[in-house]
């Protein structure tokens, strides 16, 4: 294993979004630094918390880092040597907003050759960030990777091959016709001729894919970024890295799920919204396939769980249709809420307030 402070050049751009969940981006970060390849950057945004995450994420860093880890105010040139760094977003900007400030941060000021994508609530295997930049070096044409991302529950469930595969009538996931046997995972050409996207809790991208395609798109808010992602990256191949394990706890924040069942109705809500607006962004001659399909499931969720039920998809359908498509955002053009946040000093260990430059 590379030792921590090692100067091996970071190669690799790791984008972490945290929201309220200081404890999951902790685990991940420490799992990060016990990688057998230290050669990147972690890039955590703070998106807006309202608990104590921006202080007990500092407080973590200096203890944990001193001088490795920064808290990155506005002027403030990223170091080589710097291998944490925390920015505020300033607001909640969504996933892909929050994201989207990390990816800049990255482009911007590290020379990183990849950048990876990766839900806080998440722990990853010591070699999986190195799996994945060997995957990449050895296929040029690879635009996005996925990993094998493990349910954290006692039986460690495989939650997914790399992605999903999806249906563009419906806008539905459509699952991968395998076993969930992390021991008899399918092969990666079988993944490949399924894989329509690539998980959004472990996405590894190519620097070129991303200059080439652009930012996540932040009409969504919440899910169906990486699915948008894919699609406007035609020009680049999807594909799946086995080596690389990542264990995904899933849905802490907002409380999304695989089933129906156990998603909150915010989780319910923003997928259903998402899903009319994507296909009315891309495949709008496909809207009325889509719509006709979901209310037939808005009819059953009805008489099988209540009135309710049916409600809250029918409202998610409306704010899809009245939802406006905006244009994607400029790479080189950041939020005024996370400028301002930015032009503030780190919080010190000692939890006192920053100071406001002038």
């Amino acid at each position: 294993m590379s030792t921590p402070g090692a100067s091996e050049s970071p190669r690799t751009a790791i984008i972490l979004l945290n929201w309220n969940g200081w404890r999951d981006t902790l685990a991940c970060l420490e799992s990060l630094l016990g990688s057998d390849r230290q050669g990147f950057v972690a890039i955590v945004c703070d998106n807006g918390s309202s608990d104590d995450s921006w202080e007990q994420i500092s407080r973590w860093g200096r203890q944990r880092l001193g001088d490795r880890f920064s808290a990155w105010s506005l002027g403030e040139q990223w170091k080589p040597d710097q291998q944490i760094v925390l920015i505020q977003t300033g607001a909640n900007l969504g996933f892909a907003g929050g994201c989207n400030i990390g990816i800049r941060f990255a482009l911007q000021q590290t020379p990183c050759e990849y950048l990876w994508l990766l839900n806080n609530d998440t722990e990853v295997a010591p070699n999986s960030l190195s799996e994945q930049v060997r995957r990449m070096e050895r296929d040029r044409g690879l635009g996005l990777l996925g990993s094998t991302l493990i349910h954290d529950a006692p039986s460690r469930p495989v939650q997914c091959f790399g992605g999903y595969g999806f249906n563009f009538w419906t806008g539905r996931v459509r699952p991968f016709p395998f076993p969930l046997d992390a021991s008899h995972p399918p092969s990666v050409p079988e993944v490949e001729q399924r894989l329509r996207y690539v998980s959004g809790a472990s996405t590894f991208a190519t620097r070129a894919f991303v200059e080439a395609v652009g930012l996540l798109n932040e009409q969504y808010f919440l899910y169906f970024e990486e699915i948008d992602w894919a699609v406007r990256g035609k020009g680049f191949r999807l594909s799946y890295c086995p080596e690389s394990v990542v264990l995904h706890k899933e849905g802490r924040a907002i409380g999304s799920a695989a089933s129906s069942a156990q998603r909150s109705e915010q989780s319910e809500l923003w997928l259903t919204r998402n899903r009319v607006l994507f296909t009315r962004t891309y495949f709008p001659l496909r809207l009325p396939v889509a719509i006709a399909w979901m209310l037939v499931v808005a009819l059953i969720r009805g008489l099988k769980h209540g009135p309710s039920h049916a409600r809250l998809l029918l409202r998610g359908v409306w704010n899809g249709l009245k939802a406006p498509i905006r244009p994607l955002p400029t790479m080189n053009e950041w939020p005024a809420e996370t400028l301002q946040a930015a032009n503030r000093q780190a919080l010190p260990v000692d939890g006192a307030q920053p100071a406001v430059r002038t």
